[in-house]
């Protein structure tokens, strides 16, 4: 509750900004006003990750599943983040117990495939856990789909002139925790 309220707090102070004054360079001094504020009370800016638009349209990045490197595309229509066999085993995830009981409409047509949660998903600076995803058997699928089991965790996100943009919360700073601890000893 208190990370949406200061979320809502820091969307207001920006927004009264834009409509105060309207300046470009003001507005962007304000949003800074408005970071180092959060920074002041615990918070860590939130990371953001900028994605440019491929040559055949698509959104692709490297992504790290359970600290590997990934090649993925995002997908706005993948209810879920979908992987394909081949990196499902690449990641060392447990292929030989995986039970292949989902339907799954892709482009490529109707399959198959397999739930299980992957340990950590990072995109960039964006870190999620335990996020629910799904394995298509081998061959069904020529690339790893960034779904919205792992988008809908974000606070936000959106394309801008040709590139995704990216939007997490901000986190409760892991400095500030340190500090005060060194300065009760």
């Amino acid at each position: 509750m208190i990370r949406i309220m200061l979320v809502l707090a820091m969307l207001a102070a920006t927004a009264g900004a834009v409509v105060a004054y309207g300046d470009p360079a003001q507005i962007a001094r304000a949003s800074n006003s408005v970071t180092k504020m959060l920074w002041q009370r615990g918070l860590e800016p939130a990371p953001a990750v900028e994605i440019a638009r491929g040559k055949a349209g698509e959104f692709a990045l490297h992504a790290k599943i359970n600290g590997v490197k990934a090649p993925m595309v995002i997908d706005t229509g993948a209810t879920s983040v979908v992987l394909t066999w081949e990196t499902a085993k690449a990641i060392g995830l447990p292929i030989e117990m995986l039970e292949y009981n989902v339907e799954l409409e892709t482009a490529g047509g109707h399959t198959k495939a397999a739930r299980l949660t992957l340990d950590r998903l990072a995109v960039g600076a964006l870190v999620e856990k335990s996020i629910p995803a799904l394995v298509v058997p081998r061959g069904q699928l020529k690339t790893n789909l960034l779904g919205m089991s792992f988008l809908d965790r974000l606070e936000s996100w959106g394309v801008q002139a040709d590139k995704l943009k990216l939007h997490g919360y901000p986190e409760v700073a892991a400095a500030n925790n340190k500090r005060s601890r060194s300065a009760a000893n």
